[in-house]
């Protein structure tokens, strides 16, 4: 195979051919043969233990062991997500001995758990001692205050000739001014602080709780402080509350448990207070300074960790991936060798040979490894070689369904089919040139790109970017067809094959114009945009261009059907499957594209849809002034009788054969390949999965009368279907009128820098918006759809499964 600019040139059209194959290795070298078929790439084991749980397995405790480090490295990278670091790209060698790496994961974790616990343990202190000091400060000032008021109640009480006051009286100077200072009680007190969301039911329930026998007391902190217990930063309030009695207290002490609110003590001595503040800021200090040495070391430690966490993180996965993959092998009789069974491309079998007596060589084993052929009926994976260009639109084909063994593969035709079919309805070769800047963009930046984390719809467009670049140049070119660009016209081929016959007709919308050179080089001449002529003539240039395109498309499907019923040898399916379709759909729709056809070459005014109409209706009646060429009327007929032939020629002798083959095969009448596909693959199940399983005619011709019909129908509807590329053409181009002549040039009409600068931006936000985002992606699904129902399903099958080759360069970040 060549080198092509995107990679290997790879042969699309059929899968690669694969081998069942099985492996015999010697225990000692078994873990070096799966690691270098890992790095190879080419080999999907077999699970030949799946009746056994994954407890039950050779190697559960090795998984079991890398599941540990696996878990180590997650909370590692916890970690450095939450100090706000990212892992480097290692460029250390990789050659890590795994127990080594175990021993310094465990190591790791103990010290990242010690430092956390200690790191959480201080700052649990440094906000208990931060809302300890707030208390002190608030309760402080609230005890000051209250010593105002006792000074000034002494002055009164003095002059009234009464006893001195306490400072807990001034406190609650409403109820002692009636109080007999001889029964005055001594109060308890309790401070602490309360979430301020909860302030006020707290208040309550205190209240109803103690019957009204507290008075509290709150201060609202200005800023939020970090809450001991939960870490978070809440609003807070400082309360102190008074009471008397030790039940009272008990029931206080409760309700502050109740609510979360965290106590503190209080001091009445106002030295007192002032001298455990300053111990309480000296020890706010020393704790800050020790908790940001420990977020350095922690730092420091995460920054080591990051440098070859990726590289441990590869190591680990692939660790796993080796004893998982050992773990589907099977243990010979004689406890000395594993046996494993998987599929591999035939062009690998040397490749996949010269990694079994490399990993013979560096396990020094006296044994070398076999590998064996195995005869199989079993149907293979499928496996294209694909490479970044291609590999886009084989993932359009796989959404589908991923192609049976040795099908043809849709993905070739793709290639060139849907960005011309979507470029149909988006034809417009300014809007395509944004498009192509867009994808050149991705393209350019790949490398980068490609090793970022985009956002879901950004992933999914740089993915596809070589299949929207495709599309922007077909875009591009059709475009240039309909001669649009943001739906203005532009003589870029030259001047316009018509001119005005007089001065009347210098408007653009009256009839008038005649042709005075010669015609239009390349798309449609600019004079017709804008006309009262050009709508009806793109209407009907643009639907029949899409019956064309559908009819070439389905008759390209049912090409495609019988190459690979020759493939497969299945004769019957060429000559009583492809040969009525091509007929049927051919004499209907291929004789509607003949006479569209003919009538833009010979310019004739007849009116197909009365033809094809009265050919069914009255098809020996007189073509008069719709004949289109000699002999017509004769041909019509002929081709309405091919067409009725056709039906019964694909119902009724199929099953018959089918039911003849069936006999002749299993009563050892005729010989042939076991593993041929002469027999269709909708009735293999039921004929073909037990030898002498007797043949259900029935079912195979109820099954066969299905399948006609649908085709049938199919042809009508499928060819109707391939309408919305006119329809969506025509949409598309009509909405880029609207915006150039309603928003962008009414806008220009205003002689203000305001007004034009309005239209603008919303002229380049329709545009983008509706044109760019929504029409590109309605016109996708379309084309989408025409592919998969319209063209797929006149020849793909779709039903069988990929090929998962056990790769070490699959493993994702995500693997487990």
């Amino acid at each position: 195979m060549g080198d092509g600019i995107f990679g290997p040139t790879m042969d699309l059209m059929r899968s690669e051919p694969m081998q069942l194959v099985q492996l015999i290795i010697p225990i000692e070298s078994a873990y070096r043969t799966i690691s270098y078929l890992g790095d190879l790439g080419l080999f999907q084991f077999n699970d030949l233990n799946a009746e056994k749980s994954p407890f039950q397995r050779t190697y559960a405790a090795q998984i079991k062991r890398c599941a540990e480090m696996a878990r180590k490295l997650r909370f590692f990278k916890e970690q450095m997500t939450k100090a706000g670091l990212s892992p480097t790209k290692s460029l250390r060698s990789s050659d890590v001995d795994l127990d080594r790496l175990e021993m310094a994961l465990g190591e790791l974790e103990s010290e990242l758990i010690e430092i956390n616990s200690n790191n959480e343990m201080l700052k649990h202190t440094y906000n208990e001692l931060s809302e300890y000091k707030l208390v002190l400060q608030k309760a402080g000032e609230l005890f000051h205050s209250a010593q105002i008021s006792v000074a000034a109640q002494q002055s009164e009480l003095e002059a009234y000739n009464t006893a001195e006051a306490s400072i807990d009286s001034a406190l609650l100077l409403e109820q002692e001014m009636t109080t007999d200072p001889s029964k005055q009680v001594k109060l308890g007190y309790i401070s602490g602080l309360v979430a301020r969301e909860k302030a006020m039911a707290f208040e309550r329930i205190l209240f109803r709780a103690t019957r009204g026998n507290v008075f509290l007391k709150q201060s609202v902190l200005e800023n939020a402080v970090v809450d001991p217990v939960s870490g978070d930063k809440v609003e807070k309030n400082v309360f102190i509350v008074f009471y008397s009695g030790e039940r009272a207290k008990n029931k206080i002490l409760k309700l502050c448990e109740g609510f979360g609110a965290n106590r503190y003590p209080f001091m009445e001595d106002l030295n007192r207070q002032f001298q455990i503040i300053s111990q309480v800021s000296g020890r706010l200090a020393e704790l800050k300074t020790t908790i940001d040495v420990g977020l350095v070391h922690w730092s420091n430690l995460l920054q080591t960790i990051g440098f070859d966490f990726e590289q441990w993180n590869f190591l680990v996965k692939k660790e796993k991936s080796i004893y998982h993959t050992l773990n589907m092998l099977n243990m010979d009789v004689t406890k000395k060798c594993l046996v494993a069974e998987g599929w591999c491309p035939v062009f690998a079998t040397d490749q996949i040979q010269n990694g079994l007596r490399r990993a013979t060589l560096d396990s020094s084993s006296q044994i070398g490894a076999i590998f064996h052929v195995l005869q199989t009926k079993d149907s293979p994976p499928t496996y294209f070689q694909t490479n970044k260009f291609t590999s886009a639109f084989q993932e359009i084909v796989d959404a589908y369904g991923v192609a049976k063994y040795q099908e043809a593969n849709p993905s070739v035709y793709t290639i060139v089919t849907f960005p011309f079919l979507f470029a149909v309805m988006f034809g417009d070769w300014g809007h395509g040139i944004c498009l192509l800047l867009a994808t050149l963009y991705f393209i350019f930046r790949e490398k980068k790109l490609s090793s970022q984390k985009l956002g879901d719809i950004m992933e999914m467009a740089f993915s596809g970017r070589y299949v929207i670049m495709m599309m922007a140049i077909f875009s591009i070119y059709t475009g240039l067809i309909y001669n649009e660009f943001f739906s203005v016209p532009f003589e870029l081929f030259g001047p316009s094959a018509y001119g005005c016959r007089d001065q009347s007709c210098g408007d653009a919308s009256t009839a008038g114009l005649v042709k005075v050179r010669a015609t239009y080089p390349f798309g449609l001449d600019p004079k017709w945009h804008g006309t009262r002529s050009e709508l009806p003539f793109l209407n009907s240039m643009k639907m029949k261009m899409s019956i064309l395109f559908g009819v070439a498309q389905m008759n390209l499907g049912i090409i495609i059907s019988y190459f690979n019923a020759k493939f497969f040898g299945d004769n019957i399916n060429i000559w009583y499957q492809f040969v009525p379709q091509m007929i049927f759909l051919n004499s209907l729709f291929g004789y509607l594209s003949l006479l569209i056809i003919v009538k833009w070459c010979t310019g004739s005014q007849a009116d197909l849809y009365h033809v094809m109409i009265y050919m069914f209706l009255s098809p020996t009646d007189d073509l008069d002034d719709n004949q289109l060429f000699f002999g017509q009327k004769f041909f019509q007929i002929l081709l309405l009788l091919s067409a009725l032939a056709a039906v019964p020629w694909m119902l009724f002798p199929k099953p018959f054969l089918l039911k003849k083959q069936h006999e002749e095969r299993f009563q050892g009448q005729s010989y042939a390949r076991l593993d041929s596909s002469d027999f269709s693959p909708e009735i293999e199940p039921h004929s073909v999965s037990h030898n002498h399983e007797e043949f259900e005619f029935s079912e195979v011709f109820v099954h066969q009368l299905i399948h006609t019909i649908e085709f049938v129908l199919g042809a009508v509807s499928n060819t109707a279907s391939y309408l919305r590329l006119w329809a969506l053409s025509l949409a598309h181009s009509e909405l880029a009128s609207v915006f150039y002549d309603k928003v962008l040039l009414l806008s220009w009409g205003y002689n203000s820098i305001l007004a034009r600068s309005i239209g603008l931006i919303v002229f380049i936000f329709a545009t983008v918006g509706v044109l760019l985002v929504m029409e590109t992606l309605s016109a996708f699904l379309h084309a989408l759809r025409l592919h998969w129902v319209e063209f797929q399903n006149k020849f793909y099958v779709g039903d069988g499964y990929k090929f998962y080759p056990f790769s070490f360069a699959s493993l994702g970040e995500d693997d487990e």
